[in-house]
């Protein structure tokens, strides 16, 4: 039998850069760590808009794909995935009050 090797995920998705985006925490950030974190976001975005997309069903083994456990650890039966994006708007909420 002859083994193939595993079908990688590759996107061509193209960085762009911006100018930098305000903190409100005073924190600092390098236009390089803002340039990545925005890249990171981005495709990301991409990655989930085709997941959720119609046609995902008939990509079989094409395009992304969704990780499900096949035998999921039941130590992690009541783990709740967290909301990021809830979290930073909750963090910023916060500092405007303060």
């Amino acid at each position: 039998m002859t083994s193939s090797p595993a079908p990688r995920m590759v996107h061509n998705y193209k960085r762009t850069s911006s100018p930098r985006s305000p903190t409100n925490t005073g924190e600092l950030f390098t236009p390089a760590h803002e340039e990545n974190v925005r890249f990171i976001h981005d495709t990301w975005q991409c990655v989930m808009r085709d997941i959720k997309s119609p046609q995902s069903s008939e990509r079989n083994d094409r395009g992304p794909q969704e990780y499900v456990e096949k035998n999921p650890n039941p130590a992690l039966h009541s783990f709740t995935p967290v909301d990021l994006s809830e979290i930073k708007r909750r963090n910023t909420q916060d500092s405007k009050k303060s």
